[in-house]
């Protein structure tokens, strides 16, 4: 059976108290003071219920079942189906660590493609240049990557870097993975110290995109800070991401569905 994955909070109403009047002197009158209204509710950000994961379990993995929104949550809880490949995936016309291949990993869905491509020209107008290095990854190419993972040490250690086939945020086509020629193009975790690192944490969400795993959140992403790993989400929800130093998974814990 299908389900919406919605978080919701729940907020705290306000009662107000009955008060006693002074009893006067000739003749005994009871008033009552009016109640208060009740505490309006506080509000947070409103989404559209069809930016929730609607998912549906198979074999015990909850698997999403409209992995072409461009707010789906995927993590180590939701997973793509594994035949998933997004339809409008596209080559963005941006600089690339690897030069002018046409593989796999250059591409990204339609809309986050133009948004990166205007990420790179902002942060070219501020003189640094930024390098994709990864982008869509398909099922099959996760399973290998984690294999190989795997192998170097164990899959238990590899796991915490390395999302399980099905649950990466590759697969969706809005991840890119970001580096720079003065970090000699290398995903790693010295990247934040760079220029081009300090200038996307700040800037990314005025185009849309979010550090998705963000140093000390490693609790709740589950995976290993990495600061080279940008999701496209949409400039609303990016802003509103960075203003409460939210991850997404906190996004939607407290994000409500519009009326």
């Amino acid at each position: 059976m299908k389900k919406i994955a919605a978080w919701l909070m729940t907020g705290s109403v306000l009662l107000g108290a009955c008060s006693s009047a002074e009893e006067p002197v000739k003749e005994k009158e009871e008033t009552t003071a009016p109640a208060k209204e009740p505490a309006a509710e506080e509000k947070g950000p409103v989404l559209d219920a069809s930016y929730f994961n609607e998912v549906e379990e198979i074999e015990g993995i909850q698997v999403i079942q409209n992995p072409e929104n461009t707010l789906v949550l995927v993590n180590k809880e939701f997973a793509f189906p594994s035949e998933y490949t997004p339809p409008d995936l596209v080559r963005p016309n941006v600089t690339y660590s690897f030069g002018d291949q046409d593989i796999e990993k250059s591409y990204m869905r339609k809309e986050a493609a133009g948004a990166l491509e205007e990420l790179f020209a902002g942060a070219k107008e501020n003189g640094l240049f930024l390098f994709a290095v990864s982008g869509y990854r398909s099922y099959d190419r996760q399973q290998e990557i984690l294999a190989a993972g795997a192998a170097a040490s164990n899959e238990a250690k590899a796991l915490e870097s390395i999302a399980p086939p099905g649950m990466s945020e590759h697969q969706s086509g809005l991840a890119m993975d970001i580096s720079s020629e003065s970090n000699g193009f290398e995903l790693n975790q010295d990247f934040e110290s760079t220029e081009e690192g300090q200038w996307l944490k700040e800037h990314a969400h005025e185009y849309g995109f979010i550090l998705r795993y963000p140093k000390g959140k490693e609790d709740i992403t589950r995976y290993v800070y990495e600061p080279w790993h940008f999701r496209y989400v949409g400039k609303k929800a990016a802003a509103e991401i960075k203003e409460n130093e939210w991850t997404l998974e906190e996004y939607f814990d407290n994000v409500k569905p519009a009326e």
